[in-house]
């Protein structure tokens, strides 16, 4: 049987894959549908997904400008955690986070899925204290955490340096040992394919131009494709979310930035775990492949360019041989940008608008892949029911006229 599988797979090569199904169906656009999701990357295809699953509702659609997963769901770094410090925070992550852990088999999709650990380092005693807090605050909310000294890091991530006379000695970490890694083109695949086969036409090369709107309602959208009719629009197009919102002269508080990450050639199995530092903006974990996955944080020009300025890097690699000396005599291989749309507060958007029928999923700034599953969830439920559920709620345009902002520039300093 494995022999034949090796010859098959040789054959399908050789042929240009035309024996190969597709893994979703290529629809074209109905004139009309009950939903249109604008934004064809992780978010918008989990929900795709759980409005079919969830709600009944398979007269959807979600268009994507390009090709599904072409967008931030290709360009970010995997990394899944849940240690956010407030409670609203806590509580979105952590759904998302038992939403990953059986989302391979819910799908019957490999996502390869890797609960290796996430280490958030702490170089003086001011940011010591605030990880300590954060660890108290994450076991409060059912958050998995702990405190490691310097001894107990190296034990967990031999690779490290906690050398006292380092620039930024390490003298401790956050440790939540279910974070971890997944593969970001799985997860889509995996969630694109689920929802097909439930009925949802995901429509790849179809610009959205313009949103039809009567008396103050959505009654349609324009692509390149044609018009669509629909009285529910869900934008979830990370980068670009203001640029939807503007066809409808929304002004949102979103303002889009440059990120940036790199990987080096593939290593033997060197790094076990996901290392973060927020002090020094570096972070770095290994992919199934053996190359070192790296990155920082966000440029601080304005931009919907999909590439970065070299400080950054220059920085960043500074930083990071300082950690883990062994990066010195290693190559990077090559280097991409992605565009994330950023909020005051430094937490997302989930929300409907003033303009009835639209849905707004956005502003994640660097944390939108570990939340993909947990806003698909919580995103379906508003769409469907047009109110926030009790995850949803405290992430909705109100918060920014009210003052009651959930400020997690502590916890999502880093990209990641």
């Amino acid at each position: 049987m494995q022999r034949y599988n090796v010859v098959r797979l040789i054959r399908e090569g050789l042929s240009g894959h035309k024996g190969w199904q597709p893994a979703w169906r290529k629809a074209e656009p109905k004139p009309s549908y009950d939903a249109v999701i604008i934004g064809g990357g992780g978010h918008g295809l989990a929900t795709a997904y759980y409005l079919a699953k969830l709600h009944g509702m398979t007269n959807i659609a979600v268009v994507e400008k390009g090709w599904i997963g072409g967008g931030n769901s290709g360009r970010n770094t995997t990394i899944i955690r849940s240690n956010y410090l407030y409670d609203a925070s806590a509580a979105l992550y952590n759904h998302a986070l038992t939403l990953w852990k059986d989302l391979s088999r819910e799908l019957n999709y490999n996502i390869m899925m890797s609960h290796r650990g996430v280490l958030n380092l702490a170089h003086d005693e001011g940011e010591a204290r605030q990880l300590k807090r954060r660890v108290e605050a994450n076991r409060l909310n059912g958050v998995q955490a702990e405190w490691l000294e310097a001894k107990e890091v190296k034990a967990f991530c031999p690779p490290i340096s906690v050398a006292a006379d380092a620039r930024y000695p390490v003298i401790g970490a956050t440790l939540q040992r279910d974070g971890g890694v997944n593969r970001h083109d799985a997860v889509v695949w995996g969630f694109a394919r689920a929802a097909s086969d439930m009925g949802v036409d995901i429509i790849e090369q179809c610009e959205v131009t313009g949103i039809d709107t009567d008396k103050g309602a959505v009654t349609g959208v324009r692509t390149t494709r044609g018009t669509i009719a629909t009285e529910k629009v869900a934008c979830v197009t990370a980068g670009h979310t203001s640029v939807i919102a503007g066809m409808l002269g929304l002004r949102l508080p979103i303002e889009s930035h440059p990120l940036q990450a790199l990987v080096s050639e593939p290593l033997k199995p060197v790094l076990p775990c996901v290392v973060m530092s927020n002090a020094v903006h570096v972070y770095m974990s290994q992919s199934s492949k053996g190359e070192l996955v790296i990155g920082a944080g966000i440029d601080p020009y304005l931009s919907y360019t999909q590439r970065g300025s070299f400080d950054i890097i220059e920085h960043q690699m500074a930083a990071l041989i300082e950690l883990f000396p062994f990066v010195s005599r290693v190559r990077m291989m090559r280097q991409w940008g992605g565009i994330v749309d950023v909020c005051p507060d430094a937490s997302p958007i989930i929300s409907k608008t003033p303009v009835k029928g639209f849905y707004i999923d956005g502003g994640w700034g660097t944390g939108g892949w570990k939340a993909t599953p947990g806003s698909g969830h919580a995103l379906a439920d508003l769409v469907a029911n047009d109110e926030p559920n009790a995850i949803a709620a405290p992430f909705t345009l109100e918060r920014f006229v009210t003052g009651n902002l959930v400020a997690e520039h502590g916890a999502a300093a880093v990209a990641h």
